[in-house]
């Protein structure tokens, strides 16, 4: 059975463009609840080079339905040419917490 819930994640270069990320994902109700977490130092291979950078983290709560239209915004919104977007999978929580969730991330 596959999840009703994921937490979708996503990286940027500053907290400015995280906290944007966030707002407009809750604002067009593509997720419940997004958090920045950061900066975080990121190393990664781009263009054949190993770089290490300072990165925010964007964690946004949504529903499984809400996930291709969310990843589809957050890549018009992104400041890289390739935005890490992952979702994972809620196994669990909070029946309370992801009824609203589920309500909050209605399209």
């Amino acid at each position: 059975m596959a999840a009703e819930h994921v937490i979708v994640t996503s990286t940027t270069d500053s907290e400015t463009a995280a906290r944007e990320l966030a707002a407009k994902a809750i604002e067009e109700r593509l997720g419940a609840c997004a958090q920045v977490v950061g900066p975080v130092t990121s190393v990664y291979r781009w263009e054949g080079e190993v770089r290490t950078d300072r990165e925010w983290r964007v964690e946004i709560k949504t529903t499984a339905g809400r996930v291709a239209a969310l990843t589809e915004r957050l890549r018009q919104l992104h400041g890289y040419d390739l935005p890490e977007v992952i979702a994972t999978p809620i196994e669990g929580g909070s029946a309370d917490y992801l009824a609203w969730l589920t309500a909050e991330s209605a399209g």
